[in-house]
């Protein structure tokens, strides 16, 4: 009889340790993910900036020194990523190809003009900021006209702080979500032990000496939830990228490195915090209220 016993509270250890690690790391994945999503917000915006085009015309009577000086300038120029010249000729070339029909010989002289095209950086692809730009190219003699979409620019800018408010403010959300369903599980483990932290509590021992133990254990349960966490992350965001290469713009070793230190931080904080708060809960309580 005492052997099923023992088993029996054996097995019900086992089973309320499973379902405290269990809880912890469904929420550690599902919050780490968030985190994943507020770090890569700004790498997406400054993708889909970087693939903003500017375009300068070069009128036809330019001299060859002006236009390489105008390269050279601009290539140590601090809001510019990559430029490319692309003559007259080449331009026409491609635009035959693009419709499928000599134009050139069609119309009988090449209307197109030679270009530089530019691409900026992240942090310069802003309505205000292109503006200046365009300002400050077009001063030079030899330049036709700046040629960029506006209304592309604008509308990136404006849906990037959008998205970017949205994301910080449903993460913030979440975390707390977080933090309460984590405490919530380990108040339940600790719930059902209230009587031993009693019975410790009226022979004499401290709070800290009964504290201790418990939150010993819920955090080592809260970093091998956090560890299995970071591996369940790892293997989604593996399937993903795996499936839409497309993602892979998104996996960067620093981003996925505060990733793993948050979850593992979140892991190791939340579980002491809701530990200490539920033993001195307990520990409060008078012994005709641990029945209720």
């Amino acid at each position: 009889m005492p052997r099923s016993i023992d088993s029996f509270n054996r097995q019900r250890l086992i089973t309320s340790y499973f379902s405290v690690t269990l809880s912890i790391t469904l929420v550690l994945f599902l919050l780490g993910f968030f985190c994943f999503l507020v770090l890569s917000t700004q790498k997406i915006a400054n993708h889909f900036k970087e693939q903003v085009a500017v375009t300068i015309l070069i009128k036809d009577n330019a001299k060859s020194a002006d236009i390489a000086q105008l390269q050279k300038t601009l290539s140590v120029a601090a809001f510019v990523k990559s430029l490319q010249f692309i003559s007259k000729e080449e331009a026409a070339e491609k635009f035959s190809k693009d419709i499928g029909e000599d134009f050139v010989t069609f119309i009988g002289t090449n209307p197109l003009q030679n270009a530089i095209d530019l691409s900026l950086k992240a942090e310069y692809a802003e309505p205000e900021k292109l503006g200046e730009i365009k300002r400050e190219l077009e001063q030079n003699s030899f330049v036709s006209e700046v040629i960029y979409d506006q209304s592309l620019v604008a509308l990136i800018h404006e849906n990037v702080n959008r998205i970017g408010l949205i994301t910080l403010v449903f993460s913030a959300l979440f975390t707390f979500v977080s933090v309460l369903l984590i405490n919530a599980s380990i108040r339940l483990s600790i719930y059902s032990k209230r009587f031993i932290i009693k019975t410790m509590q009226l022979v004499g021992a401290t709070r800290s000496f009964i504290r201790r133990p418990f939150i010993r254990l819920n955090v080592r349960l809260g970093i091998l939830s956090a560890f299995i966490a970071m591996l369940l992350f790892s293997l989604s965001l593996w399937g993903i990228v795996k499936s839409y290469p497309e993602f892979s713009i998104l996996v960067d070793a620093w981003i996925l490195l505060w990733v793993f230190l948050g979850i593992l931080v979140m892991g190791i904080l939340i579980s002491w915090g809701s530990t200490y708060f539920a033993t001195q809960r307990f520990l409060n309580l008078k012994t005709n209220a641990l029945y209720y």
